[in-house]
């Protein structure tokens, strides 16, 4: 028996890194896995990496910041599956890396398009159906950026807080369908893009990589960096109904590198 057998679980901008993570933790408790994204082969490589696992699986191509293309994208869950009761909005743009001062506005716009509007957009979509079962739950993958604002990731932290005051909407809005809404907020996943990342700051500051992450690693109060696998265990969580009374969360995924307020 797993956390979501009988469940059917969509996932956006299930890419490598964290939505293949989420999306096969999912499918091993059971879920019935939607996988969607731009990259039409990409989804579908996952889809079939799935089914291999042993998971009811689907790939399905969705732009979020299309309106036409998330309304699809639910249509076609509810028509093959005949329900819809996770959405993980994992779909996200990383913003243009520049100091205010030096930045393009119309590209701040860009990743608001997708963080916020395109979240929105497939949310809107994916809660029709949800209000008509009388339940749901809804995961925005947020970041630490929303709370722990760092130099030239602006547009990408103005989306992410944005994201999470409307994630507390959502739950107070949607609440009395059933429908529980909630955020994740990782930090650093390690992984082979932040490795990248270490490896470039220790050339810049003449130091081993493995001193970059143990200097970073030890403002955890784990001492460690956790991975897309350790994060995705959060999602599930708060996909099934273990999580039943939690709405309008936001839950650090970190290792405890901050720690959210009260």
């Amino acid at each position: 028996m797993g956390l979501l057998d009988g469940k059917v679980a969509l996932v956006s901008g299930a890419g490598p890194g964290l939505g293949r993570a989420v999306a096969r933790a999912l499918g091993r408790e059971g879920a019935t896995v939607v996988v969607a994204a731009r990259d039409e082969a990409r989804v579908g490589a996952l889809a079939d990496e799935l089914a291999a696992a042993g998971a009811t699986a689907l790939g399905l191509r969705l732009d979020v910041t299309d309106p036409a293309s998330c309304r699809a994208a639910v249509d076609e869950v509810v028509d093959r599956f005949r329900r819809l009761d996770v959405l993980v909005n994992n779909a996200f743009d990383d913003g243009d890396h520049r100091r205010f001062l030096d930045a393009d506005l119309d590209r701040w716009r860009r990743t608001m398009e997708v963080n916020l509007f395109g979240t929105l957009q497939l949310t809107q979509a994916a809660a029709a159906p949800m209000v008509e079962q009388g339940d749901g739950r809804i995961v925005m993958v947020n970041s630490m950026s929303a709370v722990r604002p760092e130099a030239r990731f602006g547009a990408y932290a103005a989306s992410k807080a944005a994201l999470a005051a409307v994630t507390k909407v959502l739950a107070v809005e949607l609440g009395r369908h059933g429908i529980r809404v909630n955020g994740v907020h990782p930090g650093y996943i390690w992984g082979d893009k932040v490795a990248a990342y270490f490896e470039h700051l220790a050339r810049r500051r003449g130091i081993h990589p493995d001193e970059q992450y143990e200097q970073v690693a030890a403002e955890a109060a784990l001492g460690y960096l956790p991975t897309a696998d350790e994060i995705a265990g959060t999602v599930v969580y708060l996909a099934s109904d273990l999580a039943r009374p939690v709405t309008g969360q936001a839950i650090g995924v970190n290792a405890g590198h901050w720690f959210q307020g009260f």
